[in-house]
């Protein structure tokens, strides 16, 4: 057992004109997540304490938040592999609806431009449309993807224009463009090559940093580029 501080940005739009800090003293064990301290918090000393979570497990990708200014799920850090001093914010470049909790709807338009979803419009075959291991391989990063948000936050070109595209965008994107099945390569990337698109990537790597799922968000970004240049996603 040990006694950590959490320094927790909070704001309720309802009622502060500016967000404020609040400080809190838990006692946690070394097995307890982040997400275990915060709900001690919130039933034991401030139940108005705002966040979102949901499966706990790191796959819903509900609870991310800034962790001593690195974009993370509250779910999957240990508390005794975190110091014993650490700060709260919420995801950076989004408008806060209450302490923690963001607005998420202008990133999922983003991840609806670029249509995340199978293009296809061949007459169906009579079995399925079967794929060799090395072409399921080609696509299989984008598709570990939960849509949590940390690595688009974690953008200094969001922070900027939160009309890019965006990291997470470009990842989904890169799923369907490089899948031997999807026929859409064409409208994704004329989507992707216009001044909001994938070229607004400055390479500064945040992105691959903080992804909790271990995607290589960077190189992936750098192959749709490729893709955008030279029209080709057979990735040869």
């Amino acid at each position: 057992m040990k006694t950590v501080t959490l320094k927790i940005q909070r704001f309720d739009p309802e009622k502060d004109q500016r967000p404020h800090w609040a400080v809190y003293r838990v006692d946690v064990e070394e097995n307890d997540r982040l997400l275990d301290a915060l709900h001690k918090i919130k039933w034991e000393q401030d139940g108005s304490l705002t966040f979102r979570r949901s499966c706990g497990h790191g796959v819903c990708g509900s609870d991310a938040m800034s962790v001593n200014g690195i974009n993370r799920l509250a779910c999957k850090l240990l508390m005794g592999r975190l110091p014993d001093k650490i700060i709260i914010m919420p995801l950076l470049a989004f408008r806060v609806i209450k302490d923690l909790v963001v607005d998420l709807e202008p990133f999922f338009a983003q991840y609806e431009k670029i249509k995340p979803y199978l293009v296809n419009d061949e007459s169906p075959p009579l079995t399925e449309r079967l794929q060799t291991p090395e072409q399921h391989a080609r696509y299989e990063e984008g598709t570990k993807c939960i849509l949590c948000a940390c690595c688009t936050s974690s953008c200094p070109v969001t922070w900027g224009d939160p009309a890019w595209v965006g990291p997470a965008a470009i990842v989904n994107a890169h799923r369907f463009l490089f899948d031997s099945r999807d026929r859409g390569a064409p409208e994704r990337l004329a989507i992707l090559g216009d001044r909001l698109g994938v070229f607004r990537c400055r390479t500064v790597f945040n992105c691959t940093g903080c992804c909790p799922r271990g995607i290589p968000v960077t190189d992936l970004i750098e192959q749709v580029k490729r893709a955008a240049l030279y029209g080709d996603t057979t990735g040869e």
